[in-house]
């Protein structure tokens, strides 16, 4: 691919920075009657943004249904449950309310409310049937309460079969958000830990299309701009949770990220984490990716992959006097230490070595669209040496 050659369609309409929640009853809904999808924790609730987002739809003249099943790492029979609830209440739109488990999930049920059969008829990948929906799905609000997954920039939302132990992709143009609300208010409360999980999730994003042999100018603009947001706020924002102008930049990375995914694409990394997160569904996505990184940027970096771009994100990350690529491994590392997530074990979570082959085979049938974009080819012998060369 010719990398000064990009397609730009981003047709979410982004409302950005503190206090902007309180906007969405002047925005033009795509509905009448929402289902407002929020997680099975009780964040959302305790700290007051449930009541808010119906207060605003109330202001707009919107009625709203809540279901407050999504888990992390969302599962099919869950989005299948949300499909129902919007059919049965005559929801005609959606709005996710939370991270990027609520949005994902979100899209999914947007998508099974206005078509028949199972999530996974609408699969592309794995042991999705690739059926092609026969309506459009309900149109989607996504108002983030982390800086994560940048799910409410794009078109895809990942789900969990634990039947075939796949964690994959729905993908279509519909499940672009109609509007976006990306208020760091609603950020302050998210602990430090899974704040930095979300910071790490955000970076990986743009680090995988920085280095991705498809990457292209605009998804390069996109991608380092974040890099850099991360390396100056992702540790202090840990530090400090009430800090909102740390927080801002953190949604800012987020969100800069989000578009990278659509203008641009992640790497295998995310197919990796997601193997191993189909497999133990207690495992944060974010947790998943900080433990497999430093091996899998090792492993390009040794094999002599864009070292002028490792340099470039290592710098980008705060160290300025980069001038190898493992210098980039050296940085990574150290913002890991400073957010407290350097120790983190698989073994805490159950994986064991035993599985590493079949969670790369999975990694590869599941979610193979992403190698492609990979600097080098990964063998499945590869994936399962950065399994464990990370396990502990």
């Amino acid at each position: 691919m010719d990398q000064t050659s990009f397609t730009f369609d981003v047709p979410t309409r982004t409302l950005f920075g503190s206090g902007s929640l309180n906007s969405l009853h002047k925005e033009n809904l795509p509905g009448r009657k929402a289902l407002v999808v929020i997680s099975n924790g009780t964040s959302t609730r305790k700290y007051g943004y449930l009541d808010r987002t119906l207060a605003e739809l109330g202001k707009a003249g919107v009625e709203a249904v809540v279901f407050d099943r999504v888990e992390p790492n969302p599962l099919k029979d869950t989005v299948m449950a949300g499909g129902a609830v919007a059919r049965e209440h005559g929801c005609d739109f959606i709005v996710a309310l939370g991270g990027g488990s609520c949005m994902d999930a979100a899209k999914a049920i947007a998508l099974v409310a206005t078509n028949d059969g199972d999530l996974w008829d609408y699969v592309l990948f794995g042991t999705g049937k690739r059926r092609e929906p026969a309506h459009a799905p309900l149109p989607l609000v996504a108002i983030t309460t982390t800086a994560g997954t940048g799910s409410e920039t794009d078109a895809g939302g990942v789900i969990t079969n634990p039947e075939t132990k796949e964690k994959t992709a729905v993908f279509g143009y519909g499940l672009f958000p109609k509007l976006a609300i990306v208020d760091p208010e609603l950020m302050c409360s998210v602990p430090p830990k899974f704040t930095a999980f979300q910071g790490f999730d955000a970076l990986f994003h743009s680090t995988e299309g920085y280095i991705a042999s498809t990457r292209n100018l605009v998804s390069e603009m996109f991608s380092i701009t974040a890099i850099e947001n991360v390396g100056r706020s992702l540790a202090a924002t840990v530090q400090d949770g009430a800090d909102l102008p740390n927080r801002e930049r953190m949604a800012f990375a987020n969100w800069l990220s989000g578009v990278q995914m659509v203008v641009g694409c992640c790497t295998s990394e995310h197919s990796l984490e997601h193997a191993l997160s189909a497999y133990h569904q207690e495992l944060p996505h974010g947790a998943g990716l900080i433990m497999i990184s430093l091996a899998y940027y090792t492993h390009f970096i040794r094999r002599g992959c864009c070292p002028e771009r490792f340099v470039r994100m290592a710098q980008a990350l705060g160290k300025q006097d980069a001038s190898q690529p493992m210098d980039f491994i050296t940085a990574l590392h150290d913002l890991q230490q400073a957010c407290g997530v350097a120790d983190l074990r698989m073994s805490d979570y159950g994986i064991t070595p035993d599985e590493f082959p079949a969670m790369a085979q999975n990694a590869m049938d599941a979610m193979g669209f992403l190698f492609v974009n990979d600097p080098a080819p990964l063998s499945l012998e590869d994936c399962v040496q950065i399994y464990r060369d990370s396990y502990r």
